[in-house]
């Protein structure tokens, strides 16, 4: 039952500023609370209603850093039932688990160090220095305790049900609070958060083009796979607590709300929760997480990802094991990945970044087959490469000059096999190759962008950012001022949009300099490089001269990753808090400048050091490290069966999606942009991306804590990223085929003197000055006459290789803009349905129950127009 605190706090609905300070409720409203409800603080101990006044009075009345600890005491003496089936419930079994915090707390001992300077310091002034570092300590431990009590309190208030669990061992005792939000609060919140709430169910459409394809051919289908429990798809609308009665389900409170559901409701109020002092902004289990107060916070899993020992029925899984079963295991590699499934456990935004992953890993089937043809089509035609041939054959007849002082003279015939070997990557093939990857990347992304807006509307998405994301509470926090939105109508807290500019501004040179520091540093490995080569071939000795450049190179890719990883934490770090200072208002925004931040400074790190993707991961080494601590703890208690919030916190925390889409947008920078350097490029990304959906599933399955549902209609900044890798491809191409690559050379020979490329080797040589070098007669490859001046042949290939450029550039953005013309970033009839969806909303929302009526003759048509869409797979 919900207690009179947020029943108070529920009557305020009509001032929403309430919302964000808990302390209104604790000091001016807050009453005793009712002795049914849950306020379990102790294993199997009741917080008797006495205490609970007692203790926020006291913090009414002292609101200060340094107040006392609040105690409460507790009766330990109740024995444990036995846990339900799953262990994701309270003691009583019927009440859920949204959510559990969890923080450690080590035994009072007096520090080694101290012990180690009795030797040589008195014992006076050993227990000084001892009793000072011990109280500076406890000082600490009692503001955290301090923290801890004031944010379950104010938690308590706002009617979420507690209870803890405790793991205790000679080291340290581990505390598990769990939390659960009772039907008011979920109702409450569910309006306020703007949740989709379900109208009318309808046939799960099918979006999945290839399984389309198959179907009209009657070709058998290998990579579908009928799923149990699939989610079912509705038509939806804003939640509204006045119109319940007009939602499907709303009779059965337990399943109304799904888990993901539940849990975004729990961290929403914990992240808008007061702990200490506003001004300081104090507020939220984010920050109490950085201070330590408490060492993790994470919703439940569903129960274990491995199936019981006895048979069970694929419909009797719970969504764990389905996910394992059918999509983490690598036995399932060639089937389509379950996203509905995917969806409804882990949310939006983790659902559409495996959608993106899967499509792109799909659309990197062609250009991995084109990519193989044209490196197998070099291969063949090695043996008709005339200019290779005449290379080979030349013997003496091209003496090339010296490439160094102290060098001597060498014969063009004796790079033979490079010449042969070049010929795989500059061959006319690569220049087709190139220009088909332009376009393989922008037909991607417009094709992208119709897969999202469909995921996003099927997902109830679509209209997240412009209409239901709300201000972070960080933002709310920290805000200086409060005016009315004016899109709302409601009052919200407000930054200015100058002074956000200029901290922008000032960030963005803060990012200048930093990659000004990258680039010194990649200089200075550089000549680093080229100090050791030179020291090592001066030392003398035979070994070191002749392996000056491998003790070099080896050395300077070790100092290259040092100052990378370097950087990379630090830059990171340094990004994390300028974003923060940066004061933007909504999650999606906060996270789309801290993504670009980081991205720029990568981008330089990754693509000037191609090394440091190896050594990119190493979390399944972080489980391992948690688990053997956690079961170090545990102690005796290991005969014990473990609980399912002990299980989920040996696992690792879920950092975010930040570096599994750096990883593969990076990734996608490589194919495109120096595409014409490797035509297999394609086709190890492929493989790469395979095994990649498969790691990622069974991290976020087996390994990871279970992340926070969260929304999200698109990838964010990343498809912007994207699209502007995909047009800076479209130049370098240009730029590598104008000036690194033959081509455009070999046909201007064959326009101007021999299709058959007879004479082309020496048509590219040129004779050395008599002044220049000391051997006479020497070649080298340019086109400047016995002076050194450039030839006319020098200028006319200039003209045609900045026209290539002109006119492959403009042809490629031309068509490309064709392509967006033609292909709409939404479906003609995705369109159809978000107006019949918005129709059947306003009319089910509406007092008219004649039109109510109406609609829902209606609705019997929609759903036979769209049970021709099948199952999605």
């Amino acid at each position: 039952m919900l207690r009179k605190g947020s029943e108070l706090l529920l009557a305020t609905g009509g001032d929403r500023e309430v919302l964000l300070d808990l302390d209104y409720v604790t000091g001016n409203r807050g009453e005793p609370q009712n002795t049914d409800s849950y306020g379990s603080l102790q294993n199997g101990g009741f917080i008797p209603p006495r205490y609970l006044s007692a203790a926020v009075a006291s913090s009414d009345d002292n609101d200060d850093d340094e107040d006392d600890p609040i105690y409460i005491h507790c009766d330990k003496t109740s024995s444990r039932p036995e846990q339900p089936l799953g262990g994701n419930y309270f003691r009583d079994g019927r009440t859920k688990i949204d959510f559990v915090l969890v923080w450690e707390v080590k035994p009072r001992k007096l520090r080694s160090r101290w012990r180690g300077q009795s030797e040589t310091s008195g014992p006076e002034e050993v227990g000084a220095r001892a009793e000072e570092g011990s109280s500076r300590s406890e000082r600490r431990k009692a503001q955290l305790a301090r923290w801890r009590d004031k944010f379950t309190q104010n938690l308590q208030n706002a009617g979420i049900l507690l209870e803890k669990e405790e793991t205790a061992s000679e080291k340290k005792t581990i505390h598990y609070l769990k939390l659960s939000a009772p039907w008011d609060v979920l109702v409450y919140y569910a309006e306020e958060l703007i949740l989709r709430a379900p109208l009318q169910a309808q046939p799960n459409p099918n979006f999945n083009t290839s399984d389309r394809i198959l179907r009209k051919l009657y070709i058998p289908n290998v990579m579908a796979e009928s799923l149990p429990n699939r989610p079912l798809d509705y038509y939806t609308c804003a939640f509204r607590k006045s119109k319940m009665e007009k939602f499907l389900g709303c009779e059965n409170h337990d399943t109304y709300f799904t888990n993901t559901q539940r849990h975004r409701i729990v961290y929403e109020l914990l992240a808008r929760t007061v702990y200490g002092k506003r001004k300081r902004a104090e507020v939220g289990v984010a920050r109490l997480l950085n201070e330590r107060a408490y060492t993790a916070a994470f919703p439940l899993h569903e129960g274990p990802f491995e199936l019981p020992e006895y048979e069970v029925r694929p419909d009797e899984l719970n969504q764990r094991q389905v996910l394992f079963q059918y999509w983490a295991r690598w036995s399932k590699w060639y089937k389509y990945q379950p996203l509905d499934h995917i969806r409804e456990y882990f949310g939006e935004k983790i659902a559409l970044y495996f959608a993106w992953l899967g499509f792109y890993t799909a659309w990197l089937l062609p250009a991995a087959v084109v990519g193989a043809f044209v490196f197998v089509s070099g291969v063949m035609s090695m043996g008709t490469n005339t200019p290779a041939k005449e290379i080979c054959n030349s013997g003496g007849s091209y003496l090339m000059c010296p490439l160094c002082k102290t060098c001597k003279p060498w014969n063009m015939s004796d790079i033979c096999p490079m010449a042969k070997m070049g010929y795989l990557f500059d061959h006319p093939g690569t220049v087709f190759f190139s220009v088909f990857m332009s376009f393989w990347a922008v037909t991607f992304l417009e094709y992208w962008k119709r897969k999202m807006a469909t995921l996003a509307h099927h997902w109830d998405c679509m209209d997240f950012q412009e209409e239901e994301e709300r201000p972070r509470p960080e933002f709310a926090a920290m805000a200086p001022s409060i005016e009315y939105n004016p899109v709302t109508g409601v009052k919200e807290p407000y930054f200015p949009e100058k002074a956000r500019l200029s901290r922008t501004l000032t960030g963005s040179m803060v990012i200048i300099i930093m990659l000004c520091v990258v680039m010194i540093f990649l200089v200075s490995v550089i000549m680093y490089r080229g100090i050791v080569s030179v020291m090592m071939y001066r030392t003398g000795s035979f070994v070191l001269r002749t392996q000056a450049g491998n003790i070099a190179n080896i050395s300077s890719s070790m100092v290259n990753l040092a100052l990378i990883l370097l950087m990379g934490q630090v830059y990171t770090a340094l990004a994390l808090q300028l974003t923060k200072w940066e004061m933007h208002r909504t999650q999606t925004q906060y996270e789309d400048a801290f993504t670009f931040k980081v991205f720029v400074f990568q981008f330089v790190n990754f693509y000037s050091s191609p090394f440091y993707v190896a050594f990119f991961k190493g979390s399944k080494v972080k489980a391992w490290q948690q688990k053997r601590a956690l079961n170090k703890v545990r102690g005796m208690q290991k005969s014990q069966e473990p609980r399912r919030w002990e299980e989920d916190y040996q696992l690792v925390e879920c950092e975010g999606l930040f570096e599994e889409y750096l990883e593969i947008v990076l990734q996608f920078g490589f194919i495109t942009i120096f595409v014409a350097a490797f035509p297999l490029a394609p086709l190890f990304a492929l493989l790469n991306n395979w095994a990649e959906v498969r790691l990622d599933a069974h991290k976020f399955v087996c390994e990871y804590r279970r992340p926070v549902a969260e929304r999200a209609q698109n990838i964010g900044v990343w498809f912007n990223i994207l699209e502007a890798l995909s047009h800076l491809s479209v130049i370098v191409n240009a730029f590598l085929i104008a000036f690194t690559s033959d081509f455009l050379p070999r046909l201007l020979y064959q326009y101007k003197f021999d299709n058959d490329l007879n004479g082309y080797v020496n048509f590219t040589l040129a004779y050395a000055p008599p002044s220049y070098t000391s051997h006479p007669m020497c070649r080298y490859k340019a086109f400047r006459d016995n002076n050194g001046n450039y030839t006319l042949i020098y200028w006319e290939l200039l003209a045609v290789r900045l026209g290539f450029i002109i006119a492959f550039e403009h042809v490629v953005f031309f068509v490309l803009r064709a392509i967006d013309w033609m292909v709409p970033d939404v479906p003609e009839s995705l369109g159809l349905k978000v107006k019949r969806e918005r129709y059947l909303a306003k009319q089910a929302l509406a007092d008219n129950q004649e039109a109510l009526l109406v609609s829902h003759r209606g609705s019997a048509s929609s759903q036979a127009s769209n049970a021709s869409f099948g199952n999605m797979s």
